[in-house]
């Protein structure tokens, strides 16, 4: 046997071996994370949602990820909390929802969601109590709805305003020798400020500054609402910074019931639920409340969920957070384009943007599933730039009272370290047949280390003029599809887009958005349109079993290893980057918004 042949031979029992005891240990970390959560007996009269950590459209990791990669961190689908809460509405044995309140990190229409369904909920004659020990601003919002809000003794309320900081990164690159030449179109479209400005400019001040004001004037509604609390003297306890405040202040101006351990607290809701003394109160979880095996006909509405950047082509792996891939969303639209059985489709789009080539992949998908079947976009927290652009084909667009909705505008940025270059002695010379030859060919790159690291020159005029009038094209295009998707010029569009952000009510009165609501009132108008009574809801794309993820991007690193040691490591990693070159895409389309 060769010698290369012997050490493929070992490398491969190397990779054997090592996606063997991985497994092994795999398994054994699902058996031991899946005994140690015992299910809550089905008649606990109490339901309780933990409103922290992170809530997303969808819970998208795998129990191996939640086991050894979340650091404490909870994360959550808002599916699955909104469905917990209709199914306790309907339960008879529910008497109560308790809200776990603490510190959460998702968006304002997806507190809203939460808010709304529990407000349903509460239509129903049953209780919500919430309890806190340290509570975010977004979390009181929506927790603001229950009976009674008790906080810790010693426990914390954030409660200040909205705004936020941006750092501006020019000074910094400019000390290390970079330039950044962008390229865009849309007067507020603000994404590249950080890179090409040391402070804020009016036109990003102004947006920011409207919708803002929109979303904290919702919020001190919504809260003085509740808690009949006036919305001057809302205004006046956030001037103060209440995180710091004692909690008996708290109780004093409203905002708090009471002050309570939570083992004295939990004592009490015993008796809120009828539960006698010598028994234990054991809670119903979210999990509890869902249907592991959704009722399926033959009139189905498809909830396909799109949430999070943009991209052309990314194999998803165990360990990735959740991305909107081009290929993926256009298997998955044919796929319910030719299910007879789907009878309309939600498009729950929650996306900033990204890659305004796959943004453009996708509005063709779904503009195509739109002429067969009725699609109806549905806005989550975000709906911006190039999470606009996927879905302005639907039939139908509903976007939150607080969807950061619009930003139809397109950017690029090409940096240069042609100082950085001159600063480590780097020099370059070459040849070429034409004009623009050499465009984005002089890289600074590690003597030995072989690293590319960026371009060593800025663009000439003509390079300058021939990205401009690229990024000129895309904005024409992405105005186009538009236009089209709402039934508007390109000029009547051209003036509400520039990049501009807009919120839900505002979308709607310029006409991107045909009304306000939630996923439910999108499902409710693509029953609707499909003249369905009866149907049931399922959603997209599948979520894959632990060990089905696992073993596939297992098997991707086994191929990976062995595409290596075949081609050869420079080979190979050669092949990789022109991958990534040909699916990069210059023209971005990305929300540049807090």
């Amino acid at each position: 046997m060769s010698k290369t042949l012997k050490a493929f031979f070992i490398s491969s029992l190397g990779t054997l071996f090592a996606f063997v005891i991985v497994l092994f240990f795999t398994i054994l970390l699902l058996l031991i994370a899946s005994a140690g959560f015992k299910k809550a007996p089905t008649d606990s009269p109490v339901l309780k949602i933990n409103l922290s950590g992170v809530i997303n459209e969808r819970e998208h990791h795998s129990p191996l990820y939640l086991t050894l990669f979340n650091f404490g961190i909870k994360t959550q689908g808002l599916n699955d909390i909104l469905a917990a809460i209709k199914n306790a509405k309907e339960d008879d044995k529910v008497k109560g929802i308790y809200l776990n309140l603490g510190l959460v990190q998702t968006g304002f229409a997806t507190m809203q969601e939460i808010r709304n369904a529990l407000i349903d909920f509460k239509s129903s004659g049953k209780f919500i109590v919430a309890y806190g020990e340290i509570i975010s601003q977004r979390t009181y919002y929506a927790a603001s709805v229950a009976d009674k809000i008790i906080l810790n003794p010693v426990g914390m309320l954030d409660f200040k305003g909205l705004g936020g900081i941006q750092q501006y990164h020019k000074g910094i690159l400019e000390k290390m020798g970079i330039e950044i030449q962008a390229f865009k179109m849309g007067t507020y479209k603000s994404y590249i400020e950080p890179y090409t400005q040391e402070k804020m400019s009016s036109y990003e001040r102004e947006q920011r500054s409207v919708y803002l004001s929109l979303l904290w004037k919702e919020m001190l509604g919504t809260i003085s609402k509740s808690r009949g609390i006036s919305a001057d003297s809302l205004n006046r306890y956030a001037d103060e910074y209440l995180l710091f405040t004692a909690p008996e202040t708290l109780v004093e101006y409203g905002l708090i019931d009471s002050l309570a351990y939570r083992m004295d607290f939990e004592k009490s809701l015993k008796e809120m639920a009828g539960i006698k003394k010598d028994k234990d109160l054991k809670f119903l979880k979210v999990s509890d409340m869902i249907d592991d095996y959704p009722v399926s006909s033959k009139n189905k509405i498809a909830i396909l969920y799109a949430e999070g950047g943009i991209v052309s082509d990314s194999e998803e792996g165990l360990y990735s957070s959740s991305v909107i891939t081009a290929k993926a969303y256009l298997k998955e639209i044919k796929n319910l384009q030719k299910d007879s059985s789907v009878k309309a489709v939600v498009f729950r789009v929650n996306s900033g943007g990204g890659s305004a080539y796959a943004s453009d992949q996708i509005w063709h998908g779904i503009r195509e599933l739109s002429k067969t079947k009725p699609v109806v976009a549905s806005f989550g927290s975000h709906a911006a730039s190039g999470g606009y652009y996927i879905a302005c084909g639907a039939n139908k667009i509903v976007s939150s009272p607080t969807t950061l909705t619009g930003s139809i505008g397109i950017f690029g940025l090409f940096p240069s370290g042609k100082k950085l270059a001159d600063k480590m002695g780097a020099s370059y010379d070459g040849i070429g047949t034409n004009k623009n030859t050499l465009m984005g060919e002089s890289v600074l790159s590690l003597p030995f280390l072989g690293a590319k690291i960026l371009p060593a020159r800025p663009l000439t005029e003509s390079e300058h003029a021939i990205l401009q009038a690229y990024i000129e094209r895309g904005y024409d295009t992405f105005l186009a599809r538009c236009a089209e998707g709402r039934g508007m010029s390109k000029e009547a569009m051209d003036s509400v887009s520039q990049g501009r952000v807009w919120l839900g009510p505002h979308a709607v009165e310029k006409g991107l958005a045909d009304t306000l609501g939630g996923i439910e009132t999108a499902i409710e108008i693509a029953a609707n349109l499909a003249k369905l009574e009866n149907y049931s809801i399922e959603e997209y794309p599948r979520v894959k079993a632990p060990l089905e993820r696992f073993f596939e991007e297992t098997l991707k690193q086994a191929k990976a290893r062995s595409a290596e040691f075949i081609l050869g490591k420079e080979t190979y990693e050669t092949k990789l980057l022109l991958k990534a070159l040909s699916e990069h895409d210059y023209r971005q389309a990305i929300s540049g918004e807090l």
